[in-house]
């Protein structure tokens, strides 16, 4: 079977257990969802769900953000992983967006990764969720799924990224990263994945690996 034709069962299969194919975190802009993924870097979503509100309401924009204290940036986001590094980078995204994009979040991924703090599964995450551009972002979730779905041997998240890309026609992309994103944080976990409750396990090449 080609990866298109396994790809396809496997997103309709999705579909049918998986409601809204949609990012869990909370933002209701491409600033706000820009800050929010660079935060949930090994950090979850509900974590930073509870520390965002405070964050967008002191800094609603690139044009504040870029003038904050990073120490005061520290102390709102500072109960996720990785806070020092994660302030400093926020306002440093900042003041680049303000001084080189007009305050905006840029739509290209050659511009996005020029950010700081900001890697190709932000960028990814961004194009496809804030633009609608017909990319895959492969996170740890994404990465296991589509190694035990026989999507991807990629050794890495850019030859994961490829292998998903040619294998998903452009209009499914973006769901389909939910899709297999979700599927990976409730079921198909990295450890004790509920496969009694799989909807996949003729697809799966790993589940001899974990049997109950």
């Amino acid at each position: 079977m080609k990866k298109s034709e396994r790809s396809a069962l496997i997103l309709e299969a999705l579909s049918k257990v998986i409601e809204l194919p949609k990012s869990e975190l909370v933002f209701n802009s491409p600033f706000q969802l820009i800050c929010a993924v660079l935060l949930s870097a090994q950090c979850t979503d509900k974590r930073v769900n509870m520390t965002t509100p405070a964050l967008f309401e002191r800094y609603p924009s690139a044009r504040e953000l870029a003038e904050a204290d990073v120490e005061d940036v520290y102390g709102i986001i500072s109960s996720i992983s990785y806070p020092r590094a994660k302030a400093r980078h926020l306002v440093e995204m900042a003041k680049m967006m303000v001084r080189d994009f007009g305050a905006e979040v840029p739509s290209e991924h050659s511009d996005l990764v020029k950010l700081p703090g900001v890697g190709d599964k932000t960028a990814n995450v961004v194009e496809s969720i804030a633009f609608g551009h017909p990319t895959i972002a492969v996170d740890t979730h994404v990465f296991r799924v589509s190694h035990r779905l026989g999507l991807s041997k990629g050794k890495t998240p850019k030859a994961v990224t490829e292998d998903l890309v040619k294998a998903i026609p452009p209009q499914l992309r973006g769901d389909a990263h939910h899709y297999l994103l979700l599927f990976g944080r409730y079921t198909c976990k990295a450890v004790n994945p509920l496969c009694e409750n799989c909807p996949l396990t003729k697809y799966c090449v790993s589940k001899s690996r974990f049997k109950a």
